[in-house]
């Protein structure tokens, strides 16, 4: 199974490239437009000069099963259209792109050409907030905060508060009847955003705080008076009366534990049984950033 990555930052070296070069069965092809690191990479990997590809092209021309998009959003659209008009599944990092018609013209491409695309949204596939799914949920609350970031918001949105929107999504226990948007900014940048969600019997809230002081993501679903809190997706404490405190284990990889172990894997699972993967749930996540992103703009209008 020939499987691509395509570009080689932060992201692919340390989470992506460790899961994808222990596969068995997985023959791993690089791409990226500097050599230095595509020489750096590869090398490391032990892999072969063969594999290892300057443009796009090639990289397509070895004749992919699969394919990691790890460049940058801007030029997700490009690689992406690439990869489906070339017939190649395809796993890209959040977001698909940072304009909503970009997202929903890549979604109905590969609907159309009976192509996989997914979407890593990895927090759904990471062990602690996986099992919040399984815990009464009236109540939501998730906090990605960071320390001294404020940012221009549609890459704010669209590149961190993100995460919480689709966690929120995946784990509302019901339709989402209401939209509420409260946001601050100061000379065309985002400080913090909340975001609250709203059906029958329950609420989600989202908070980001580029200006919190403190580098943290917690997530507590409760109900039925009992919570469960999730402390930087390494500690689980649930709490009924006295509180239960479950920690990663010391050898569990970072990979396994966010979730982006799981995801990728389940990606080349269903490449291998020829299953077709759809990005529509992905880019309802995608429109519900983009009415943040508006509602934003309307305050600094």
């Amino acid at each position: 199974m020939k499987v691509g990555c395509i570009g080689l930052g932060d992201i692919a070296q340390k989470a992506y490239l460790p899961v994808l070069a222990v596969q068995p069965g997985v023959e791993l092809h690089l791409q990226t437009r500097t050599p230095a690191t595509l020489e750096r990479v590869g090398h490391a990997l032990h892999l072969p000069a063969a594999r290892l590809h300057a443009d796009l092209d090639a990289l397509i021309a070895a004749g992919l099963d699969a394919a990691f998009v790890h460049a940058p959003t801007d030029v997700h659209p490009q690689i992406v259209t690439r990869l489906l008009q070339a017939g190649v599944p395809t796993y890209v990092d959040k977001p698909l792109a940072y304009e909503l018609a970009d997202s929903e013209r890549l979604v109905t491409l590969a609907e159309e050409r009976g192509v996989s695309l997914a979407v890593g949204f990895n927090r759904r596939h990471a062990p602690g907030y996986a099992q919040c799914a399984d815990h009464p949920r009236e109540l939501i609350l998730m906090q990605k905060n960071r320390v001294g970031l404020p940012e221009e918001p549609r890459r704010m949105i669209l590149d961190d508060f993100i995460h919480v929107v689709d966690t929120l999504r995946f784990l509302a226990p019901g339709r989402i009847d209401d939209v509420t948007v409260r946001a601050r900014t100061e000379d065309g940048l985002l400080h913090h955003v909340v975001l609250q969600l709203a059906g029958d019997g329950f609420t989600a809230l989202g908070v980001m705080n580029r200006l919190s002081g403190s580098a943290e993501e917690i997530l507590e679903v409760s109900g039925q008076d009992t919570k469960r809190q999730v402390v930087n997706l390494a500690e689980v404490i649930d709490h009924k009366d006295q509180p239960t405190v479950r920690r990663r284990g010391d050898w569990v990889p970072v990979s396994r534990q966010r979730g982006i172990e799981q995801a990728a894997l389940a990606f080349l699972d269903a490449v291998r049984a020829g299953r077709t993967l759809s990005a529509r749930d992905a880019l309802a996540t995608h429109e519900l950033c983009e009415r943040v992103v508006r509602a934003v703009d309307e305050r600094l209008a």
